[in-house]
Formats: structure tokens, sequence, C-alpha cells
């Protein structure tokens, strides 16, 4: 892979200068480490997807220059980097999205593709997307534009690699790697294997979407029965075929998974501290340092954040997630007596670092009490023990429904 890779990487600079390896002082601090930063956010579509898409485009128009319509799936970064590459070629592209793609991440893709591309909204879940392009290629005799499971665009992705050894002039000790379908893993694996194999790897996936973990559990990709699609630039429900024969050495214990709501404590601290804009995939890569701290300690290591695309209309959910994940924030449901005067009483059990930020009171004529939905901010998680000590003293019957993912969904 290394001649390939870097002939693409060569080729890549028609379209942008290699995205910026940055020293991240905070981070190096914190972990007594080297950690270097490098910042596929700052793509021209904020995500490394441009890579593999122009690469892929680029492999096909060498060989059929007659080829001029080329089709892909994507809710997201695959289809930004897809149609970017569309307007840089002058061909056609035709992205096909779910219905409940975001109108931002459509603007966005239109803004990208120029007159060059078309959209077509289809389906409500990406499966029908996918399925729907398909039948579009088959009928037109487009090319479609895998994601992941491509060799030409693992080859795009791989120039990350090669940019993380140019920049910093010498092998990393270790690289951290968030992994959805693999792509991006198996480019980067596999140009450092061959040209620096002393390097270490870590990998880290989204706990509600770990296609890697089951694969290699199961000797193969299989498909999740679930996702959860928080983490959407890497929340895939099955990893690539090509990818996996590209990464079934990875030893299980290098693979670490990432609460969905850890990350949000991830994403809010990179942008309060540092100003870095990440979207939930984009921030895996710092997100799993904790774990290795005792690993990196004095060692180099290079942590791929791998997009920005963040709607900042989610803001408030991140800031959500994360204060729960925390112990910052937690909800109660609690009876509540129906005389006058038990609101004051209960008022008085709160500490003066506590602050209500949700109350809901149902009155029930025909009890003697009343059923109350509050949710709770303090400044440290131990108050919340305070608290729930001062209810028990009380005789207050409650139930703390943080972590029942059921009800909050219903309820909060």
């Amino acid at each position: 892979m290394n001649l390939p890779a870097r002939a693409t990487t060569h080729a890549l600079r028609a379209l942008f200068p290699a995205t910026p390896l940055q020293r991240n002082d905070h981070l190096s601090a914190r972990f007594e480490a080297e950690i270097w930063l490098k910042r596929e956010d700052l793509s021209p579509v904020r995500s490394y997807k441009i890579r593999g898409a122009f690469n892929a485009m680029r492999k096909v128009r060498a060989a059929r220059p007659d080829q001029r319509e080329f089709v892909c799936a994507s809710a997201g970064n695959h289809a930004q980097g897809v149609a970017f590459a569309c307007r840089h070629f002058g061909v056609e592209g035709v992205i096909f999205m779910p219905v409940t793609t975001p109108q931002q991440k459509i603007d966005k893709t239109r803004i990208f593709g120029g007159p060059h591309v078309r959209i077509e909204l289809t389906g409500d879940y990406f499966d029908q997307t996918l399925a729907a392009a398909q039948a579009f290629c088959a009928e037109r005799g487009a090319h479609f534009l895998s994601p992941f499971d491509d060799d030409d665009v693992i080859e795009g992705q791989a120039s990350v690699a090669v940019e993380i050894l140019d920049q910093l002039g010498r092998a990393p000790d270790m690289v951290v790697l968030p992994v959805g379908g693999g792509g991006l893993a198996s480019g980067v694996t596999g140009f450092l294997r061959e040209v620096a194999p002393q390097v270490e790897f870590r990998f880290v996936e989204p706990l509600g979407g770990a296609s890697l973990t089951a694969a290699l559990r199961e000797g193969a990709p299989v498909k999740l029965p679930r996702v959860n699609s928080f983490v959407d630039g890497a929340a895939v429900a099955r990893l690539g075929d090509r990818t996996f024969a590209m990464l079934d050495w990875v030893p299980r214990d290098h693979v670490h998974l990432a609460p969905e709501d850890r990350i949000c404590v991830t994403m809010l601290e990179m942008l309060n501290v540092e100003g870095i804009v990440l979207e939930p995939a984009g921030a895996l890569a710092v997100d799993v340092l904790p774990e290795l701290a005792d690993e990196i300690r004095g060692k180099t290591v290079v942590c791929v954040t791998s997009g920005g695309n963040f709607d900042f209309e989610r803001l408030p959910e991140v800031k959500e997630r994360a204060q729960r994940f925390s112990g910052l924030k937690k909800y109660f449901i609690l009876r509540m007596p129906q005389r006058p005067g038990a609101l004051r009483e209960f008022l008085n059990l709160l500490g003066p670092n506590d602050d209500i930020t949700r109350f809901e009171y149902l009155k029930k004529s025909a009890r003697n009490f009343g059923s109350v939905l509050i949710g709770i901010e303090t400044k440290d998680a131990g108050h919340f023990r305070q608290f729930t000590d001062r209810m028990d003293a009380a005789g207050l019957a409650f139930r703390d429904i943080t972590g029942d993912e059921a009800l909050s969904e219903f309820l909060i």
C-alpha cells in the first residue's frame, strides 16, 4: 500500500492541503504524553471522507473516462465528500439520503456539489435508502461509491497516515483510530504496518455500534441487531468485508468501546477548553484517552479527530447527556403529599448548589399524594447522595429514573 497511498496523497493536493497535525498542550499535560491531533475535522468537508471518495472517483475515471454518473447512499460525511469530488471532476452525482436527514446536511451536500449533484430523499431508514441507490445504479449503469468497503476508498483513507509521518517527521509510538465501517482504520493501519511496523494501534467505536468488536468475536462481519444512531458518523451495523480482511489481526483488547453519553463530555471539553468543534464520531479517539492513560504516559500518540460536522442545534442534547453521565444532573419521580406546605418542605431538602431544571406535578383529587417529575442539577455529583438521604429521612417515596432508558426517552 506504500506507493499507491503516496500517489493518492499527492493527487489529493489538487483539492486541499494536508490537514493539520497539532500538538495539544492541554491533553499532553493531562496524560503526561505527547498528544497530537490529526485534524480531519478541518478538511474542506470537515471529515476525512473526502479522501476515499476522491480516490475512488479518480481511479474509476482513469479506467473508464466515459463514466460520468456516480451514486452514493449517505446521510452525512460520505455524501458531502462525494458531492465535493463530483464538482472537482465535473461529473454527475446522485446522492440518496433518508427522508429523515436533517435539512442542514442536505443543504451542505448541495453547496459542496453545486449543479453537479442531485439529491434523492427516499426511505425512512438507511437500509431502504441503500437499496434504492443500488437499484438506481443497476438500472442506469452508474457507479456506486461505497462509504468504506472499497479498495480504492481504503487507499484514499490511507493518505491520513502518509501525512502523519510526513508532518511528524518520525513514526509515533501509537495511533488511536475511530472505527465505524472500518475504512479509515484499514487504510491507516495498512500503510503504517508496512512502513513503520513498530507503531502500536488502539481502536475505539461507539458502545451502541460495536461492529468491529462483533466481527472479531465471531471471526467475520456480522450485522448488529440494534444500533444507537447518536454517533452517526460511526454507528454502522456491519463492518465491511474488505475492511475486516484488513483488520482481522487486531487483538480484541485493543478495541475500546465509548459510551455515547461519555462522548458528550469529551465534545464539551474540547469545545470549551480548546475551541475545537467535533461531531460525536470525531471525538472518539480523544474520548478513549483516560482508558489508555497508563499505556501512553511518556509516549508520542496521534489521535485522529475524524470529523467536525456538528449541528449546534444538538448542543442542548449533548450538554444534557454529558451532565447525566457526569452525575451532575438527575431525574426523579416522587410522591408528593397533597396538603398545604408539602412543596415548601420538599424545597427545604435541596442543597444550596442544587437547582431545579424541571418540575411537573400532577394533582390527583381522589388520592392523598400527587406524582412529581423533577430534574435537578448540582455542582458536585456527591450532593445527590446527601439529597436522597434527606428524602429518605423525610419519608418521601421516590425513584431515580436517570439511567432508565425507556422512561427517560418517554418523559424527559
